[in-house]
């Protein structure tokens, strides 16, 4: 189906590795090749998909079409800035906040750390994002050079 000995055996690992983590749910022992064969073509079909609207495209030849980033635009304000920053938020908005972008926590391991709701974790973090920037911003204005701040967004349950 695939044409190349690579992406078969990823395919085929994909499939083995579903049905490692989801095998215990098949009720009829004797339909796991069916399931498997389903399974494996699925899997193809979802990586086609996934190539149409997300084509494999060289840098060198994407390169002149990428925009120019002009050199005023990326200015980042230092580890040292951004750690001055936290320190002067609560530690309701801190914790969550270290834990999630310093020490590259989930949202999932951060709520069971902290004995509170996911959503109050997402919450906690966009306000103290927010809070963050604010400060950096005033900073920034205070120094008489405004920047642009990067601030890394992540999405991990």
């Amino acid at each position: 189906m695939c044409g190349c000995e690579a992406s078969a055996c990823d395919l085929t690992q994909q499939t083995f590795f579903l049905w490692a983590t989801k095998g215990h749910q098949l009720k009829d022992p004797s339909r796991v090749k069916a399931w498997l064969f389903t399974t494996l073509r699925r899997e193809f079909l979802n990586a086609r998909r996934h190539s149409k609207s997300h084509p494999h495209v060289e840098l060198e030849v994407a390169g002149p079409e990428l925009p120019e980033v002009q050199p005023e635009v990326v200015s980042h304000a230092s580890v040292a800035e951004v750690l001055r920053a936290f320190e002067q938020l609560d530690d309701l908005y801190r914790l969550p906040l270290t834990l999630f972008h310093i020490e590259s926590h989930s949202y999932k391991e951060i709520a069971e750390c902290l004995e509170m709701p996911i959503g109050s974790v997402m919450s906690r973090i966009s306000r103290g994002r927010q809070k963050v920037f604010q400060i950096l911003e005033a900073q920034s204005t205070q120094d008489g050079e405004p920047s642009v701040i990067p601030f890394e967004r992540r999405r991990t349950v």
